[in-house]
């Protein structure tokens, strides 16, 4: 029941996007800004140090047997 609901509130979300039509009545423009003198902030910082090796390893990976489904089954 709860999923019956829940595909009609979908299906009348779906229409209700649908129905609508958009047109653009006017054209935008970006402001006028003047920026002028600042200063950016300036920061110490120390990060740790970071060694990045590679290490060769031999990892046991399980044999996985399958069998192909008989025709007379389906």
């Amino acid at each position: 029941m709860k999923k019956l609901i829940g595909l009609a509130a979908m299906g009348a979300a779906a229409l209700a996007v649908t129905a609508c039509d958009v047109e653009q009545t006017e054209e935008g423009e970006m402001p006028n800004v003047e920026v002028e003198g600042g200063n950016m902030p300036e920061y110490d910082v120390d990060t740790p140090e970071v060694e990045v090796r590679t290490e060769e390893r031999t990892v046991d990976v399980p044999v996985v047997e399958t069998e192909p489904a008989d025709a007379s089954e389906e």
